[in-house]
């Protein structure tokens, strides 16, 4: 069910879609609505990963990046504990984001094949990259409270980018919130290619996520998200 806050996808804003996005973002980096999620960023950002140990880490809510006119908008699970809670960027520092980003750059979607850190250059040309929960959970698992909690922040960032055709889920996670803000009922199951229609003439993706856990065991494999995101370029017609 759509929030009541959501603008239309017909608004016309006078301010420039960046503007407001930016502000969504001050807007996510200062929450702290969960308690749990709130004492667990902050926690690894003091105690720090050895690897790490020289480095200042971000410890705060992530909000997404990309193209405010993007066609495509991927969207995760949440920030990894020492990977984008620490990097400041979604999908930035750790094996994930490797895989990710060398994808969207052979795609044509990314400047660079990798992302190290906020302020490497890299640039994302017709997509956007988001998560449902924007703050690192414990063991990666955030709970049913958390995901509604931070629901709102999605709903209104989809909102404002109003030229996207295709919402490509990274993991099962991803898919069902992505389900849920849509109203699709009964709900599509979740696969790697599956899709559903949603209004409007948009799509709803799956991608089996590019954890550790999918790709050192062949669930996912670098042809397969590849596959993903050529299918997701073609629904969401971006020219070459």
């Amino acid at each position: 069910m759509r929030h009541p806050s959501r603008p239309s996808r017909e608004t016309t804003c006078s301010e420039p879609r960046s503007a407001e996005l930016e502000e969504l973002r001050h807007e996510v980096v200062s929450c702290r609505r969960c308690p749990r999620l709130v004492a667990w960023r902050e926690q690894v950002a003091t105690e720090r990963r050895a690897a790490f140990s020289g480095e200042e880490y971000w410890g705060k809510p992530l909000p997404g990046f990309g193209d405010p006119a993007a066609r495509i908008v991927l969207v995760g699970l949440a920030p990894a504990a020492h990977g984008a809670n620490r990097t400041g960027r979604m999908f930035t520092g750790d094996r994930s984001g490797d895989w990710l980003f060398r994808a969207l750059h052979k795609a044509g979607l990314a400047s660079r094949p990798e992302s190290i850190s906020a302020g490497d250059g890299l640039r994302l040309r017709g997509a956007y990259v988001t998560a449902v929960v924007r703050c690192a959970p414990p063991a990666n698992k955030p709970t049913a409270t958390e995901r509604a909690e931070c629901t709102g922040y999605l709903e209104r960032e989809l909102a404002l980018l109003r030229d996207a055709k295709v919402y490509l889920a990274l993991g099962g996670f991803a898919f069902d919130a992505l389900a849920r803000l849509e109203g699709l009922s009964p709900r599509p199951a979740f696969g790697h290619g599956a899709l559903a229609g949603l209004p409007g003439g948009r799509f709803l993706l799956g991608s089996y996520h590019p954890s550790q856990q999918n790709t050192f065991t062949g669930r996912l494999t670098e042809d397969m998200l590849d596959g993903a995101i050529a299918r997701a370029v073609e629904l969401g017609e971006i020219p070459g």
